[in-house]
């Protein structure tokens, strides 16, 4: 998918300081979800280009990473590696966020003067909606044109394309022509390929700021944005359409978003929690299985009760990713020579996993078909037989708090299962019994009084 800005009129290079990306290099950036280039495929005085290209890795998202859906053959067939979504909105903010904040200290009277720019993206998914683009482009002072091929020339009965390349162009500040592609692009994808928060208000409301308000389409917009999240979008065209906010109402609103800033994510309690349950066993060598972004395994680096951490997953591409956030090229030696990364499944025996004082299963399990369970035990209780095997995985039960999930569907589209918690508890009365420890199940996250918490823990302690 690519994305290109350009400006036109005198001494047109100065793009590359309003971007803070250099012209005359390209550069590269690596996302979760694939990575990003930024270059410049023109370069005058009067006129200058610059470009965001996604390379999205298709392994990825059908690993059920990121992109993922309902599972099955979505995982394989979509148009998630070439289509204009969401993923360009986040690759937007992440590599251009400066630029869309309006800072630029060395052109400072550049970065508030509205400018003539063209911005051109391909592959935007309206499904035939001819009149989409214009709704939402034109009343922002936009000219704005598509182009549309059919699915086929030799098959013209196979209809046109549901994509558009869509070309936008005004005298616009450069900051503001990137809030508008971030906030509008996710209206034409309907389908944000993270998990959304009700944080997603506030980015919408900032980023809408000067302008949604006014816009004459703003509850499509918002009701589009939030097509899963009908809640949201109530809430944030409640704000959107008041008339009269008062200060009272302003301080009430900063200390909500203050509060909601406040709250730590389940993921990051969820680590927290694996660690102090690390510490607590006085384990000094853990194995973290499944480790994904090695979350568990930076935290534990930082402990001085830790000297081995070994970071294992069955993908190859996951490991090398983990070792850039790593920072592994340039880390600092105490701590490298604490680290070892490891490729290996978990439903086979593998002599390299014995010997550690303890073995973390982070939101592993779940992602192993309910017939492999039995290896996975073997492997990890029976035959690497640490000390302690700490062992989370979600509560199927505290879905229900989640109003974009239908009923009896899991959290994740990877997902093989999800147990409630007397199936957690059963599980591990199963694994006390046949190998030979002892188990404390505890909860993570905020407590339901009906359905638990949304993450179940189980420590694993051997006997004798």
């Amino acid at each position: 998918m690519l994305l290109t800005i350009t400006y036109e009129g005198h001494d047109t290079q100065d793009l590359g300081y309003l971007l803070h990306k250099n012209p005359e290099r390209a550069q590269q950036f690596e996302l979760s979800y694939g990575k990003a280039y930024v270059f410049y495929p023109e370069v005058s005085d009067e006129r200058t280009t610059a470009a965001l290209l996604l390379d999205i890795d298709p392994l990825d998202l059908a690993r059920g990473k990121v992109g993922s859906k309902d599972g099955g053959l979505f995982d394989y067939v979509n148009d998630r590696p070439y289509a204009s979504t969401s993923f360009m909105s986040t690759a937007i903010v992440r590599i251009f966020g400066t630029a869309m904040s309006g800072r630029c200290d060395k052109r400072r009277e550049l970065a508030d003067t509205p400018l003539k720019l063209t911005a051109r993206l391909s592959s935007l998914k309206d499904n035939g909606d001819t009149e989409l683009a214009k709704e939402l482009f034109e009343p922002l002072g936009y000219t704005v044109s598509t182009e549309r091929a059919g699915l086929d020339d030799s098959f013209p009965e196979w209809g046109i394309s549901p994509y558009i390349d869509l070309t936008i162009s005004g005298t616009v500040k450069l900051s503001e022509l990137l809030a508008h592609i971030y906030v509008l692009i996710p209206v034409f994808d309907r389908q944000k390929h993270y998990y959304i928060s009700e944080d997603e208000i506030h980015k919408l409301l900032d980023h809408g700021e000067g302008w949604l308000a006014d816009h004459p389409y703003k509850e499509k917009i918002t009701r589009r944005y939030f097509s899963a999240r009908k809640s949201y979008a109530r809430k944030a065209l409640d704000i959107l359409l008041s008339d009269d906010i008062t200060d009272e109402d302003n301080t009430e609103n900063a200390e909500a978003k203050e509060e909601k800033e406040a709250h730590t994510p389940l993921n990051t309690q969820r680590m927290e929690a694996v660690k102090n349950a690390v510490l607590a066993s006085g384990a000094s060598s853990v194995i973290d299985l499944g480790c994904g972004e090695c979350r568990l395994t930076s935290l534990l680096l930082n402990e001085p009760q830790i000297k081995q951490v070994t970071a294992c997953d069955v993908s190859v591409s996951v490991l090398e990713k983990a070792a850039q956030r790593l920072h592994l090229d340039r880390m600092q030696p105490h701590r490298r020579n604490k680290l070892t990364l490891m490729q290996a499944s978990l439903t086979y025996r593998d002599k390299r996993f014995e010997g550690y004082d303890c073995a973390c299963a982070v939101e592993v399990i779940e992602h192993i078909e309910p017939m492999r369970i039995p290896a996975f035990e073997r492997a990890i209780f029976e035959f690497a037989a640490p000390r302690t095997v700490i062992i989370t995985t979600p509560n199927i039960e505290y879905n229900a708090n989640y109003e974009h999930m239908k009923e009896n569907s899991l959290r994740h589209g990877d997902h093989r299962f999800e147990w409630t918690r007397a199936e957690f508890r059963q599980w591990a009365e199963h694994i006390c019994g046949k190998f030979g420890y002892s188990c404390e199940i505890s909860g993570i996250g905020d407590t339901d009084e009906k359905f638990g918490t949304p993450t179940q823990m189980g420590v694993f302690t051997k006997n004798g």
